[in-house]
């Protein structure tokens, strides 16, 4: 039916999950830096990358989802196909 997911994968997924896992992970090293160097200032700043970093996420599960809800309807009406 469907081959591998991320073979055939939009692009606008594949790159919103990359961008949501690069936001998230410079967030992350932010927060660590901050924490390191003790500047709360620091660990403010990086909150942010975390949230736009998971909102992106959210995006690409949405965009996941309707990607795989038409490739079942059009595996579904080839399988309605008289032969």
């Amino acid at each position: 039916m469907l081959n591998e997911f991320w073979e055939t994968a939009p692009a606008a997924y594949k790159y919103t999950v990359f961008g949501g896992m690069g936001l998230t992970a410079i967030g992350i090293i932010i927060i660590i830096v901050g924490a390191l160097t003790a500047t709360p200032t620091l660990t403010f700043v990086g909150l942010p990358f975390i949230g736009v970093g998971l909102i992106a996420h959210m995006s690409s599960m949405m965009l996941r989802g309707r990607a795989v809800r038409k490739a079942l309807k059009a595996a579904e009406k080839r399988s309605a196909e008289p032969k």
